[in-house]
């Protein structure tokens, strides 16, 4: 065996053991380590990553450059390319959607941003390459067409509800199919069977992730999702402020008595950072959540502050130019990558072939 040989054999081997973000498995034991050749620039590798998990291709690439590095110490040149992994979703059940995770957003109580996270999260997937969705749950004040500068009406073609269109993301909300000084008063029934129909009769094509963003409050839309769709878990959306975390808590414990897993807790208005000084203001507190959600024993994904453009591009309808904004991308990056890390590590702590373990 040439030494060229034994190297790349040696680099193969070194990465053998990575586990795929989406399943869980060894990159080695799924074909997902493609070439690798060493030349005088250096180390070049390219992996095979599903879109599932193209968000969090910078952070994968990261270890395999590290596990390069110490095989090939005298190359300081190590460059990982990814190609994507052709797995498309299976469909659910009777549900028929074609989807690999469903996460849904939550809060204990309303005004506290729920539905800007939700549709921040949404967004930031879709920035990261993967195919999204985004489902408002929350019947009586669907905000999310506002939020994106949607409107129009769903057409029906083939039997199939055509959701609304956000660059490649397709939305569905009842904002679309009622006025929006129209108020829609039902009781339980017709509520779920408003959900069931947005699952079930709406076109969504095969996606990665689908977020649903929930009405507030603990009510029974949650049962309605646990029944009808097996969910990757939830993240729970509040505020810093005692009254805030004191409604998260029941929050929780609603997910927890469907048996959704909870993803995480995201801190929203954590804080307002002046734009002309620099300086922190806490006007509602800071860090109560993260210290419920150790308490809860949830994973604390991250915090969003009050900004100024997020607040007011939202109100014109244009939450996606706001998220443009450093202090935006910076802090939505990491609870998204929190989010995904942590559906990661389930998926490696799970036998193959079993269902995920409930937090």
């Amino acid at each position: 065996m040439s030494d060229a040989t034994e190297l790349i054999t040696k680099l193969r081997n070194s990465i053998a053991d990575l586990r795929d973000p989406e399943t869980g498995r060894p990159i080695s034991k799924t074909s997902q380590i493609g070439d690798i050749h060493v030349d005088a620039d250096g180390v070049h590798c390219n992996i095979k990553l599903s879109t599932h998990s193209w968000p969090l291709r910078s952070h994968f690439a990261s270890q395999v450059e590290e596990r390069l590095r110490a095989q090939s110490p005298d190359h300081k040149n190590v460059e990982v390319k990814f190609d994507e992994l052709d797995r498309p979703p299976a469909p659910l059940g009777q549900i028929g959607m074609s989807v690999k995770s469903v996460i849904a957003v939550g809060s204990g109580k309303g005004g506290v941003g729920k539905s800007t996270i939700a549709a921040s999260i949404a967004l930031t997937l879709l920035k990261g390459g993967a195919r999204v969705g985004l489902m408002d749950a929350d019947v009586y004040g669907p905000s999310i067409p506002h939020l994106l500068g949607l409107s129009g009406r769903p057409e029906v073609q083939n039997g199939k509800v055509q959701p609304i269109f956000f660059d490649r993301m397709p939305v569905m909300s009842m904002g679309f199919l009622v006025e929006p000084d129209q108020a829609v008063i039902w009781r339980g029934p017709m509520l779920h069977g408003a959900i069931s129909q947005f699952l079930r009769d709406t076109y969504w094509g095969p996606l990665d992730y689908l977020i649903i963003d929930m009405p507030p409050g603990t009510g029974d839309i949650a049962l309605t999702l646990s029944q009808m769709i097996p969910l990757a878990g939830a993240v729970v959306v509040c505020t810093p402020q005692t009254v805030a975390l004191l409604d998260a808590v029941k929050a929780v414990a609603m997910f927890r008595k469907t048996n959704i897993p909870l993803l995480g807790m995201v801190e929203n208005m954590s804080g307002f950072i002046c734009p002309d000084c620099g300086k922190r203001y806490d006007i509602f507190g800071h860090g109560g959540a993260r210290l419920k959600a150790e308490e809860l024993k949830v994973p604390f994904l991250g915090e969003v502050p009050l900004n100024i453009q997020l607040r007011s591009q939202s109100d014109t309808g244009n939450l996606s130019d706001a998220l443009k904004d450093p202090i935006c991308t910076a802090a939505m990056d990491k609870i998204v990558h929190s989010l995904l890390t942590g559906m990661s590590i389930r998926a490696a702590s799970a036998p193959v072939g079993t269902a995920l373990p409930v937090l």
